[in-house]
């Protein structure tokens, strides 16, 4: 099979298109036949090592020294399931589904293995491979700091970031708990956050930016450049207000989990949450499609299309 494979750490060309063995299920696995990924904000960061000199050393340790020791990069997945092991009972070959392989990687390629109790779900009708692939990264980490920040029903909450693959559906996923939104983004995606359900939208890119005066329950931080002692924010809460950032730990598994991703399918489903999708590369184009996202000002998600 075909796999971009990232030869060393650096700019986005050290990603290059190899034959690699196809992979065999085990009993309890099911065979996919990818069709899309996405170029998220973490596989870039995992590509360049582009972290603060103190976070390098731990990161070569976790991921590899010179090179990822996973060379085949992604994280997240659309397809269709070709083949499955003896063991496996919760799917069957030929069904369309949606994945989440958190620290396996692996989704840069034409197939990948996953065990069928992994964070994997059938993607609902009338739903493309693409749409259905810009999902579960921003959903996932979205539904698990909202959800960790004890989001409720009628609190006025901020979500700076809101243009973004996480931004995005953290916008989508707070209104479905009934709150206020105001999304934080530049003035040129302000109709975007507002078509998913924003009640206002700031432009940080204006020099005299500043907050409403009205103070707010739950500020999320969806892009990681923010922090709790910012006086912007900080002052910006209400006395009992909790600030979050996608920088407060990593999530893991809590996050990546079946449930979440069941409970981003009926949201799916039920249209409560839609996709957005910013541009769509063939495999080819990987680099490119990389590059692009490395410039940081991407709307929603950049999808690599990997099959058919």
């Amino acid at each position: 099979m075909k796999a971009i494979i990232c030869t060393k750490y650096g700019e986005p060309e050290v990603l290059q298109l190899k034959d690699v063995e196809k992979p065999i299920p085990k009993s309890d696995e099911i065979l996919i036949k990818i069709v899309a990924t996405s170029v998220t904000a973490s596989d870039c960061i995992i590509r360049s090592l582009n972290l603060s000199p103190l976070m390098k050393i731990p990161a070569r340790m976790a991921l590899g020294f010179t090179k990822p020791r996973k060379p085949i990069l992604g994280m997240v997945l659309s397809g269709t399931i070709e083949a499955v092991g003896d063991k496996v009972t919760l799917f069957q070959t030929g069904e369309k589904i949606f994945a989440h392989t958190y620290m396996k990687f692996g989704t840069y390629a034409e197939y990948i293995c996953l065990p069928e109790t992994s964070a994997v779900e059938t993607i609902p009708e009338n739903y493309s491979f693409e749409e259905a692939a810009a999902i579960p990264y921003g959903g996932t980490l979205a539904l698990y700091f909202l959800q960790k920040a004890k989001i409720q029903k009628g609190q006025n909450v901020l979500i700076y970031g809101a243009s973004g693959a996480i931004g995005t559906l953290a916008v989508q996923i707070a209104k479905y708990y009934g709150t206020m939104v105001d999304g934080v983004c530049s003035k040129s995606n302000f109709d975007l956050v507002m078509e998913l359900g924003a009640d206002l939208v700031i432009d940080y890119t204006n020099k005299d930016f500043k907050l409403e005066d009205k103070k707010y329950d739950l500020i999320f931080d969806a892009v990681g450049k923010k922090k709790s002692s910012d006086l912007k924010y900080k002052n910006a809460l209400k006395a009992s207000g909790k600030f979050i950032s996608v920088d407060d730990g990593s999530p893991g598994t809590k996050a990546v989990c079946k449930e979440n991703l069941y409970k981003l399918r009926d949201l799916l489903e039920t249209k409560k949450i839609k996709a957005v999708i910013d541009k769509i590369y063939p495999m080819e184009q990987i680099v490119e499609g990389h590059r692009y996202v490395d410039k940081g000002h991407k709307k929603g998600n950049v999808i690599i299309r990997i099959g058919e």
